[in-house]
């Protein structure tokens, strides 16, 4: 295997990011901008670091078009922090929220939301193991919650809302870690929107929160400090040393984004892309989607052969063909090909053409 050597990775997490962002950040390791240092070594005080993270905000600002009235924040703790924090600012009007449970995501933030108010799960799909977006009706909402969550993509199930959820006059927060940047939504839709960076953005350990400013400032007196938006909000995402390398690389991706159409065009690539695959997919005699087809998600397509071993055997094969990271969630098995933005459409191709040639060689006559 020679140095250049770049395998087709289909993780689902950490991810693929940008050849052209990667060898960017390559050149710049050892010597940023003329700096004589490392972003991995510079002071987060520094006017160097200061701008790398308010050009990522402006250009996160200019991708999503997020309104003035919304604060960006760059936290750490990952997905599974803002399962605590969001209850903690938001849940403090009558201390009721409604979930919907659309996959292990859900239900995780559920589970931790519980601990905090009186929370009710008002839609799931739990029953046909999260292979479908559970449909509720904006009547079955209480009058008083503070908030409404969704998961808009569940990575782990292959399964999207293709639709904004309808939830009325109630707040809507949502955890779009999965198909952020993917396509175009409407942020005054929702009063919060958070994503782990690991899957269209930058490496693991960069949390993005967008918040609508007149929510946050509520959080009770005995809020440990780093969970109240509030203050990281008032220190511009510093009250603390942030992930300064995976801000770096958020805003090196963020100006690669829009210097390659934007969302937009990423979307449009991303619909090429799955297409291709659910299309072979739906024409197979071996392969079966896992997805209810009205809520498959673009970013990860899951399927099975209906044979654990065979399944494993496709894994594996494919592997040895450059094709890396198509194993299921653990907690589901099977496969699954995560197609963020990206991972080149000729992964695809590639990825297609191997399956016409497993199939041929395994199917059951």
């Amino acid at each position: 295997m020679n140095d250049n050597y770049r395998a087709m990775n289909f993780s689902a997490g950490p991810s693929i990011l940008p050849e052209e962002v990667l060898k960017k950040c390559d050149a710049e390791m050892l010597n940023y901008e003329g700096s004589g240092e490392s972003v991995m070594e510079m002071s987060h005080r520094s006017p160097e670091f200061k701008k790398i993270c308010k050009d990522a905000e402006t250009n996160l600002r200019t991708l999503m078009n997020i309104p003035e009235d919304y604060y960006v924040l760059f936290l750490q703790g990952g997905g599974t922090l803002q399962f605590s924090m969001i209850p903690i600012n938001l849940m403090t009007g009558s201390g009721k929220a409604d979930y919907v449970v659309a996959g292990q995501w859900g239900k995780k933030a559920y589970d931790e939301a519980v601990k905090f108010g009186d929370v009710r799960k008002i839609a799931s799909s739990e029953d046909k193991t999260y292979s479908y977006i559970p449909k509720f009706n904006k009547e079955d909402i209480r009058d008083d919650v503070d908030y409404v969550y969704v998961c808009y993509n569940n990575t782990i199930y292959g399964t999207h809302y293709n639709e904004y959820p309808d939830v009325g006059d109630h707040l809507l927060v949502t955890d779009m870690s999965s198909s952020i940047l993917s396509e175009e939504i409407d942020v005054s839709k929702f009063g919060l929107i958070f994503a782990g960076a690991q899957k269209n953005i930058a490496p693991a350990g960069l949390t993005i929160v967008i918040v609508r400013k007149d929510l946050i400032g509520k959080a009770p007196e005995n809020t440990p400090v780093y969970l109240d938006y509030e203050m990281h909000a008032k220190k511009d995402s510093m009250y603390n040393t942030p992930p300064c390398w995976s801000i770096y690389v958020a805003g090196e991706v963020f100006k690669y984004l829009i210097s390659n159409g934007g969302i937009k065009a990423m979307h449009e690539k991303n619909v090429r892309k799955a297409e291709k695959l659910y299309d072979y997919i739906d024409s197979s005699d071996m392969f079966i989607g896992t997805a209810a087809k009205e809520d498959r998600s673009l970013m990860n397509v899951t399927f099975v052969t209906g044979d654990p071993d065979l399944d494993k055997k496709f894994v594996s094969e494919a592997k040895s063909k450059g094709m890396i990271n198509l194993s299921g969630h653990r907690s589901v098995g099977g496969m699954r090909a995560s197609l963020y933005n990206a991972l080149p459409e000729e992964y695809v191709d590639a990825l297609i053409e191997f399956m016409k040639e497993f199939e041929s060689v395994n199917i059951r006559k």
